[in-house]
């Protein structure tokens, strides 16, 4: 059992597990809060969350069930989530569908894979979940150390995705604004994020947790930047279909079929059609355009948004924060 396993452990003993019932409500409002981008966040065991995802959070600590060929996927929001989604989904499914008359070419990526901190009930009820047939494809934020400890003891492979911190800053900057329909100043929220203040941050030790544990334990986590997935897509939807236990046939491989995946699962395909344009997307309690999720998916995009002076400033933090652990950007 790794280090970070192990803390998880000796503190699951301290929040036994939490009911619908039993949330602490009095404890969520006890702890430090921070108003960033028109939102509340409060700082829950070192991380920061909109009261709502500290509740879900609780409860599925207390009450999650994993099984042992469960799926999860894991992503600092605004980091490839939507793309990671639909290539999972894609390359574990690839026998139930052809590609002309893929289900994600009329529902979402969101929509076949349940974000479970995003979407769960506030009731603690996770029927929803529990009703999936194995093995289930499941994603999440959360912080590794604050992922359900059945996670660990099932031994869930867990697939993670992380992103330049700055076209990560800027993506969400969008994200936010668009969802509560106000653009926030941008120089504020920037400086928040500097000081780690940003919904599942601090950014880098959000990152830091699962790759440390990606070190430790190569066969159970997945450690994937976006960048380079951009750069070799095709080499990396293999990479990701072998640790997901679906490897690509020779056949396949001479077929094309890895070629069409990504072909299919592009920013170019998944924007473009009419339902991403057009209609929502149901998270948790709220609507959510799908074109939110296709803004523009493109390495480097941030120098359009903030300064160079911006960059090297946020360049010069995270390497400051990583320094040591090997994980560089």
């Amino acid at each position: 059992m790794s280090q970070a396993m192990e803390e998880r452990s000796a503190t699951k003993s301290s929040s036994e597990a939490i009911s619908s019932e039993s949330l602490d409500t009095d404890l969520i409002s006890k702890l430090p809060t921070r108003e960033v981008q028109s939102e509340r966040l409060f700082l829950y065991k070192n991380f920061w969350f909109r009261q709502g995802f500290v509740e879900r959070i609780m409860l599925l600590q207390g009450s999650f069930k994993a099984r042992h060929d469960d799926i999860i996927l894991a992503t600092n929001p605004k980091c490839g989530t939507t793309w990671l989604k639909a290539l999972a989904f894609t390359i574990t499914n690839r026998c139930h569908y052809d590609f002309g008359n893929h289900p994600l070419l009329t529902r979402h990526p969101q929509e076949v894979i349940p974000t479970i901190d995003v979407e769960i009930p506030l009731n603690g009820d996770l029927t929803c979940i529990e009703k999936l047939p194995s093995p289930r494809i499941l994603a999440t934020h959360m912080p590794f150390s604050l992922l359900p400890e059945p996670i660990s003891i099932q031994g869930c492979r867990i697939v993670y995705i992380c992103r330049d911190p700055k076209d990560a800053f800027v993506s969400r900057w969008h994200f936010v604004s668009e969802f509560f329909g106000e653009k926030n100043e941008l120089n504020v929220a920037f400086n928040q994020f500097c000081e780690g203040i940003s919904g599942y941050g601090p950014f880098w030790d959000h990152c830091l947790g699962y790759w440390r544990e990606s070190i430790t334990n190569s066969d159970r986590v997945l450690f994937l930047k976006y960048e380079e997935m951009m750069s070799e897509p095709v080499k990396f939807v293999k990479a990701l279909a072998s640790f997901l236990g679906a490897p690509f046939t020779s056949e396949e491989q001479d077929g094309g079929v890895p070629e069409e995946v990504v072909r299919l699962c592009s920013f170019k395909t998944l924007s473009g059609l009419n339902t991403s344009q057009t209609e929502v997307v149901q998270r948790g309690n709220v609507f959510v355009k799908k074109s939110a999720y296709f803004r523009r998916g493109e390495v480097g995009d941030w120098v359009n948004h903030i300064s160079e002076e911006m960059g090297r400033k946020l360049d010069c933090i995270v390497e400051e924060k990583l320094k040591g652990s090997g994980l560089v950007f």
